[in-house]
């Protein structure tokens, strides 16, 4: 009977069931795409983030940024160039710098690692080579005719005069970064967020031979391949791997081993970065803090930290997807709840006759409330079998499109993103991270559990509109049936 009922009221009110159904569909499809550009916006920021984190660092610790002016002397880099036989020999000279000029001892890695929370601890150090190649050239020496007088001390006659002519210097200076990393410790640190794509990354053995890991983009523009050999301040290295940034952008053109790194720059046990993984999420902010209050002279960034740094398109569209698309999807959602209760509560009043003679056949209210929450609830599961048709559909536009955002990354010296970006090689010599910009195309996931929301609240919408026909059909009485005529 009750099947009976259902499949009729049905087919009689069409129009009305279609209006309840596209109601709901319309607030789900909405809360699907949100939830999906939303899901994408995550993505995409993780994306950026990771341009700057290693993949499994929850959080890194640098040296906190020295005041202004303070050291300003010992940073500027110095070039001697001696006096040769061969006045136009090529000269060159390399300085090795360290990146931001703020190191930690290497005794900072261990003190990290002992704060409670702390599941491992790795050091790095990042460099900038600086390379000025080039030659001085002699002027050419042409006398003047007929010579020239001039008195000198006591009377004397100078020699004669004339002028030169050409000569001069050209030099010209490459910079490029280096990274030494940890190879005891090949799961954390900066080289986990690209991977290896031709040859090998390093062996755990490694901590102070003479092997490089190549960015593929560095790799590409100054020819070099595995198997080969780059100088890096007088050091031959040989190429023992060639990695591919995930993000796009690589932290480093080079990465070394830790111990080299150090030799190179005359930084015997420092690091400039200090990577961490904490033993859970829920920690993150409890290590954080035991960092800054244990380890004096530190600067601690989260991924959290960093995502407030990023701006841009991408940051403001992640900001009203949260925000006013939400907020727009509880409204609609709302709105077609109540619409969809009212038309159930209205269709209820107009079978006043057909629901009272029911009751006088021997229906109990709680069999015709059963009878009108199946016929909702009927119409929220087809509300919600289109609406997810229609989110997943508007979800796979969105990627199918794929708008390009743009975020930028500033960094400043000191804050959140500076001691990251100086880290990770982000800032030349005598700045202390400068900003960039990166293009992530956006995309609009569809998750299960999206799915699953949306059946839930299809489930919700019928019932809630159930409810409302429902309570108005358990308060009609037979009588009712008596007094009503169509």
């Amino acid at each position: 009977m009750f099947f009976i009922y259902l499949r009729r009221e049905l087919r009689r009110r069409r129009k009305a069931a279609l209006v309840v159904a596209s109601g709901l569909a319309l607030g789900i499809a909405l809360v699907i795409v949100v939830s999906s550009v939303s899901a994408g916006m995550t993505r995409a920021q993780d994306t950026v983030l990771q341009s700057l984190y290693g993949l499994g660092t929850d959080m890194t610790v640098t040296k906190a940024a020295a005041p202004p002016g303070e050291g300003d002397t010992a940073r500027r880099p110095r070039f001697e160039f001696g006096a040769k036989g061969d006045g136009d020999a090529e000269q060159s000279s390399d300085r090795v710098l360290v990146q931001g000029f703020q190191t930690l001892a290497s005794s900072t890695v261990t003190e990290v690692g002992g704060q409670k929370g702390v599941a491992q601890a790795v050091g790095g150090l990042s460099l900038n080579v600086l390379k000025v190649n080039g030659q001085f050239k002699r002027g050419e020496f042409t006398p003047r005719e007929g010579g020239a007088r001039g008195g000198g001390p006591g009377g004397g006659t100078g020699g004669a005069g004339g002028e030169v002519t050409g000569g001069g210097a050209a030099f010209d200076v490459n910079s490029y970064s280096v990274y030494g990393t940890d190879v005891t410790v090949p799961a954390l640190g900066p080289l986990t967020s690209s991977r290896i794509t031709s040859g090998r990354t390093f062996k755990t053995t490694e901590t102070d031979a003479a092997v490089a890991v190549a960015d593929s983009a560095y790799a590409k523009e100054k020819d070099l391949a595995v198997g080969g050999t780059v100088t890096v301040s007088g050091t031959k290295f040989t190429v023992v791997g060639v990695a591919t940034a995930d993000s796009g952008d690589a932290a480093a053109n080079l990465y070394i081993p830790l111990k080299r790194a150090q030799t190179l720059a005359d930084s015997k046990d420092k690091v400039t970065t200090v990577y961490v993984r904490a033993t859970g999420s829920q920690q993150i902010g409890s290590v954080k803090s035991a960092i800054q209050q244990n380890i004096a002279g530190t600067t601690v960034t989260t991924s959290a930290d960093l995502a407030d740094t990023v701006s841009g398109s991408l940051s403001t569209a992640a900001g009203l997807a949260s925000n006013v698309g939400r907020w727009l999807s509880v409204a609609v959602l709302i709105a077609a709840f109540l619409v969809a209760g009212l038309l159930t509560s209205s269709a209820v009043s107009r079978r006043v006759r057909e629901f009272g003679t029911l009751k006088a056949l021997g229906w109990k209210s709680g069999r015709v409330t059963r009878q009108v929450v199946g016929e909702a609830l009927v119409n929220g599961l087809l509300g919600g079998a289109l609406g997810i048709a229609l989110g997943v559909a508007g979800a796979y536009a969105v990627t199918a499109v794929s708008p390009t955002l743009t975020a930028q990354l500033g960094a400043t010296g000191g804050g959140a993103g500076g001691g990251f970006a100086r880290a990770l090689g982000q800032g030349g010599p005598g700045r202390q991270g400068a900003s960039k910009a990166l293009d992530i195309a956006l995309t609009a996931p569809v998750s299960l559990a999206t799915i699953g929301l949306a059946v839930a609240l299809a489930v919700g919408g019928g019932l809630i509109a159930g409810g409302f026909g429902g309570w108005r059909a358990s308060r009609l009485r037979p009588a009712d049936a008596l007094r009503r005529v169509e």
